[in-house]
């Protein structure tokens, strides 16, 4: 469990960052090519890693052969969740779309009950779903900051959240039979092939800006590529149920990051929603009685 933490932490300071950077680079780039150039770029990076890990001959081998669930994973790990993030804090602040994103372990529970039926049904864990959806009402309000459109844009970055708890859980199933690193590979340049034809209609017209590009590979780097190769090692060792518990950790990333970078202002609505939506998901997914056991587990 030493390995656990740690890296808990070092990928929720990632991806609480990535909010930051999407929303400095959303001042001169379009979501599609924005997210496009992140999942291909990410995807070529994995790549020399996987050719020179692996050798070349064996990373197209292994990409070729598993093609289709890097096709599937592509579409709802990268393309989709990464558009509906991007699209929707073009009306949200960064810190907002980070809390809204704290659902995913909701989705990922109420997803677990169809596709992992070891997993057990109570009413603690029926309250925590209907909790952690009335914080994304708190959250999103009847009269948010910004508009109806700051609805739509929270309740974009909830979408996005089922869509990663269908690829967290998906992922699961299967890295069991394709490597974490060719996962990593194939899904983001999947993700990026999808978005490629969106990416054209919204090219930018004008070079971005030098803070616009910086965040653009901030993102793409490190919020990518090295963040994708976390992800699936973590998945590989921990599963999707102790994994999600990074989601407790990103908004408080997030909210900083805003805070600190973006003078974002901390509303009620978004503390009252966070709340609300971090209670539900330790009762949705029992991540109370996991931290337990994990404690008692020999490091």
């Amino acid at each position: 469990m030493q390995r656990y933490w740690p890296t808990l932490f070092l990928l929720a300071a990632i991806w609480g960052a990535s909010y930051l950077f999407i929303k400095v680079a959303l001042d001169d780039i379009e979501p599609a090519p924005m997210m496009a150039f992140r999942a291909l770029v990410a995807g070529l990076i994995l790549f020399v890693y996987l050719a020179v890990t692996r050798g070349t001959g064996n990373a197209h081998s292994e990409l070729r052969e598993h093609w289709r669930p890097l096709f599937v994973l592509g579409a709802i790990n990268a393309a989709i969740p990464f558009w509906l993030v991007a699209w929707g804090e073009t009306n949200i602040d960064s810190s907002v779309a980070g809390i809204a994103q704290s659902t995913v372990p909701i989705f990922t529970f109420l997803l677990a009950m169809r596709f992992l039926p070891h997993e057990t049904v109570g009413p603690i864990r029926v309250l925590g779903v209907a909790l952690g959806f009335l914080g994304v009402v708190v959250l999103a309000g009847l009269h948010p900051r910004g508009g109806w459109l700051a609805a739509v844009g929270t309740l974009a970055v909830v979408l996005s959240s089922l869509s990663y708890a269908f690829g967290g859980i998906y992922g699961q199933l299967r890295v069991k039979t394709v490597s974490g690193p060719v996962l990593a590979t194939g899904s983001m340049l999947a993700g990026g092939l999808i978005l490629l034809p969106f990416a054209v209609i919204q090219f930018p017209t004008a070079a971005p800006s030098a803070e616009g590009f910086a965040s653009l590979l901030g993102l793409t780097i490190v919020g990518g590529a090295f963040a994708q190769l976390i992800l699936f090692r973590m998945l590989r060792l921990f599963g999707s149920r102790r994994l999600s518990l990074v989601t407790f950790l990103i908004p408080g990333f997030a909210v900083v990051y805003g805070a600190t970078i973006l003078d974002e202002p901390l509303t009620a609505a978004a503390l009252g929603g966070l709340a609300l939506i971090l209670t539900g998901v330790a009762l949705a997914s029992g991540e109370a009685a996991l931290k337990a056991r994990a404690q008692e587990e020999p490091a």
